[in-house]
């Protein structure tokens, strides 16, 4: 399942040179995660490296992007290619 951010985002960068996927973007007026790209760390870490450093605790699962752990694998190795 692909991440989001929610209401509450400051915008305060934390979250984006994290990303081992560069799947998170400065929006307007708050960040973006891209769900084509936001393997939620698999492949990379052992968990979502955006959320251990929000300090606001705004990157929530995104319902609309369910998926395994195994196409968030698949994901993650296809965008590494």
């Amino acid at each position: 399942m692909a991440l989001m951010i929610i209401e509450g985002c400051t915008a305060c960068d934390a979250c984006e040179p994290v990303c081992p996927n560069e799947a998170i973007s400065p929006g307007d007026p708050i960040y973006v995660i891209d769900p084509m790209k936001c393997t939620e760390c698999v492949g990379a870490e052992d968990e979502p490296q955006c959320r251990l450093v929000c300090p606001e605790e705004c990157i929530v699962e995104n319902p609309d992007w369910v998926e395994s752990e195994e196409e968030l694998q698949a994901k993650y190795e296809a965008l590494q290619g």
